[in-house]
């Protein structure tokens, strides 16, 4: 690492506290009867029935959601044995990954103990505490003995990830590496270096895969394993021992398939790749230093595939892809190993995973690369979040296959959803709402139609039958970036695409913007202009038409420039004042809902009004029963400034025209979202529940909310959901996301489908 590198990674581990971790309740302790249910005299109910039946441990305590990592400190990283101490910092990331990728507590263990009995009698009885063991860098043979031994000890999981991890994700990649090539790894010959626990676990985990114990030539520091040699030999090598009279790497690489290296930097020369068989497989894994470097490589063959354990080459076997994912999936099913098919079947999740398109979070955090499957990209990237939702169901199901499941899952597709809502958490709002718009698919025109995270959400929407998507761009350029990114769309076939630049309907456009602007000050020449050039008014128009059912705009540029166009030429409902922007933010705490985040600058109490009425009747459709809370600085008259008095007057019109709308204010916000706070200080409020709806005096207090929940919340935004439109159409905002838009796409066919309804 440069010197700088070390510098902030010194400052990460630093500040603002030490360390990466830290423990945190899962429930309240506010008060005596808190303190009472969660400690004496309460727990004692828990304790009895787990005594009574230790399966309900994983009811009522947290076992079943954590993993010990575990290590001496023999073997850490490429470090060496730098012991336990210095090892800390490494199992506190690890612990980090679990909980980041798969929701999995885990405490790093450091033990100071090299004896292999003395760390399995010390493991062995953490058992109560922990639902599975990940060990650790520990240096081998002796992580072989540990790890057996303990599997054999205790009924939970015990995974060596320095092992099982590398060889499940090197798998994956040759697998897919032999589906390019097209051959058959029953046939292939497969040199390895790599003697030790991650080369020995591969070797194992590709047998189990098909390849052929007699197609595998094992070679480490002192030559090839062969039969009669006593040198540096464990038991993990003799397994792979040959009768052969060739001795070292040079002389068994002649026509080898797959070279795979767990070794040491250069073992691999240019001059032995040469002699490898036709489209050769490399993994030079040795890290930070390959075996042999891709661009050695590519100088003398044109036809290789080459993966390393290295972030800034292609193709990276990075054992993140598989622990999180694997330990969520045995976990969840209260396996009692992690056995040879949940390998497998963990490989085989990885490597077609890589065979979708790729995800807009992967295309954001690796621009540049090429995502699309193929040489160089065999695996997943570890920040794909479709990993979760692939990988877990695959292994639990195949634990359950299996025998060792002791909870299994009922049905494996709900269990699926629920780990997409891990990474989404926008996934249970929004389900009532994919599930009618895949009722009734609509058309839905996306107006920057060459937007990267547009072209992946109507790809999505397209799979999910959502709706119809109609793209408004350029041709030649949306061809590109669809073959770019690996999409299965087919611009001008299977998806409508209207060209800005160079559509027949142009003039009928163009008139009928002019139809509706004539008399603001718009000229023929002017509406010319603005069709050809502005695709939100080209969207616009298509809806006014007929020529779509819904649209969406905005992903670029301003906000209200956006809105401004589609109100002139869409129009406003009947009846509505105004459009208001409508928010949602998905948090740990729950789902709340904000108005209006984007429209109105000063609404008078009237439209204020009419906002909460028109999002309460949004909320609905989520499923949602609204509870309204009109924010101020003030509580129930406790003041009588001239915002307190707006919001004051909008509950009194509120209470008049809505009388069935759960509706509370003027209030604070806290005491909006504290119901107990509320009853404190107000005792006859018309809802005693948490506020879901809050309505602000004004869009600086709306929007300055929004994005404070939205950055120190963890908040998950959805929309803005623009209310109150004569036809659906929504604007959003320049920082949504792909599956913002996917979301928005949903609503706005539920929009509509609602329109069609009414009419």
């Amino acid at each position: 690492m440069t010197d700088s590198l070390d510098e902030m990674a010194l400052d990460y581990h630093r500040l603002p506290r030490p360390g990466k971790i830290q423990i945190a309740p899962t429930k309240p302790l506010a008060n005596q009867r808190d303190l009472a249910l969660a400690y004496t005299p309460g727990v004692a109910a828990a304790s009895l029935l787990i005594a009574e039946n230790p399966a309900e441990a994983a009811t009522l305590t947290s076992r079943s959601n954590m993993v010990a990592v575990v290590t001496n400190g023999t073997a850490v990283l490429g470090l060496g044995d730098i012991g336990p101490l210095a090892a800390k910092p490494v199992m506190e990331g690890k612990a980090v990954l679990f909980k980041k990728f798969a929701g999995i507590d885990a405490f790093d263990i450091e033990l100071d103990v090299k004896d292999p009995e003395k760390i399995c009698e010390i493991v062995a009885a953490l058992e109560p505490t922990f639902g599975a063991v990940n060990l650790e860098d520990i240096k081998a043979p002796e992580c072989f003995q540990v790890e057996r031994r303990l599997r054999d000890a205790m009924k939970i999981p015990v995974f060596h990830d320095d092992q099982h991890g590398t060889a499940i994700v090197a798998g994956a990649a040759i697998r897919n590496a032999l589906r390019i090539n097209g051959k058959n790894i029953a046939d292939v010959k497969l040199v390895s270096t790599g003697g030790g626990a991650a080369g020995i676990a591969c070797l194992n985990l590709l047998r189990d895969m098909g390849l052929k114990r007699e197609n595998v030539w094992l070679c480490d520091h002192r030559g090839l394993v062969h039969e009669g040699r006593t040198e540096d030999i464990t038991p993990q090598k003799m397994a792979y021992a040959r009768k052969s009279d060739l001795r070292d790497l040079e002389q068994v690489i002649d026509n080898a398939d797959i070279f795979l290296g767990l070794s040491a930097p250069d073992i691999l020369t240019a001059s032995m790749v040469k002699r490898m068989a036709a489209q050769p497989i490399i993994l030079a894994l040795a890290n930070p230093m390959p075996e042999i470097l891709p661009n050695v490589v590519h100088e003398v063959r044109d036809d290789a595939i080459i993966a390393t354990g290295r972030s800034d080459f292609p193709n990276q076997v990075n054992n993140v892809l598989c622990f999180p994912f694997i330990f969520r999936g045995a976990l969840d099913v209260g396996a009692t190993e992690i056995n040879e098919a949940m390998k497998v079947a963990c490989t085989e999740a990885i490597a077609d995973l890589a065979m979708q398109e790729s995800s807009e979070v992967v295309a954001n955090a690796y621009r540049g690369e090429n995502l699309t499957f193929g040489a160089e990209y065999l695996i997943p990237k570890p920040f794909d979040p479709r990993l979760i939702s692939v990988i877990a169901p695959a292994v639990a199901k195949a634990a359950m296959d299996s025998g060792v499941a002791t909870r299994p899952i009922e049905d494996i597709e709900i269990y699926r959803e629920k780990l997409s809502r891990f990474v989404f958490r926008s996934g249970m709002l929004m389900k009532p709402v994919f599930e009618r718009a895949r009722g009734r698919p609509k058309r839905l025109v996306f107006a920057e139609g060459e937007e990267e995270r547009v072209l992946r959400a109507a790809q999505v929407l397209m799979d999910e039958g959502v709706c119809k998507p109609i793209l408004i761009g350029r041709p030649d350029a949306l061809m590109k970036k669809v073959m770019r990114l690996g999409l299965r769309m087919r611009p001008g076939h299977d998806v409508e695409l209207c060209d800005p630049e160079d559509d027949p309907r142009f003039e009928d456009y163009w008139t009928a913007y002019h139809r509706i602007m004539e008399r603001k000050g718009v000229s023929p020449d002017i509406a010319k202009t603005v069709v050809r050039t502005n695709n939100t008014v080209i969207g616009a128009i298509m809806l006014h038409r007929g020529e779509t059912d819904a649209m969406i705009c905005g992903t670029q540029g301003q906000y209200d420039l956006h809105l401004n166009h589609v109100i002139d030429v869409v129009g406003i409902r009947g009846g509505v004042q105004e459009v208001s922007a409508l928010s949602v933010l998905v948090m740990p705490k729950g789902t709340v809902f904000l108005a209006d985040t984007h429209v109105t600058p000063e609404p008078t109490p009237e439209q204020i009004a009419e906002t909460a009425i028109m999002a309460a009747d949004e909320m609905k459709r989520f499923g949602v029963v609204p509870r309204v809370a009109l924010v101020s600085h003030s509580n129930f008259g406790n003041s009588n400034t001239a915002s307190a008095k707006k919001m004051r007057e909008a509950y009194n019109i509120l209470a008049n025209i809505a009388p069935d709308l759960d509706v509370e204010g003027e209030m604070r916000a806290n005491v909006a979202l504290n119901p107990e706070l509320r009853r404190r200080i107000f005792t006859n409020a018309r809802f005693n529940d948490r506020a879901n709806l809050l309505v602000f005096p004004n869009l600086d207090a709306a929007n300055s909310a929004f994005n404070l929940l939205v950055e120190l919340g963890d908040g998950l935004p959805v929309g803005p959901i623009l209310v109150g439109p004569a036809k659906p159409a929504h604007v959003l905002s320049p920082a949504v996301s792909t599956r913002g838009i996917v979301n928005m796409g949903a609503l706005a066919v539920v929009d509509a489908q609602l329109q069609d309804a009414t009419a």
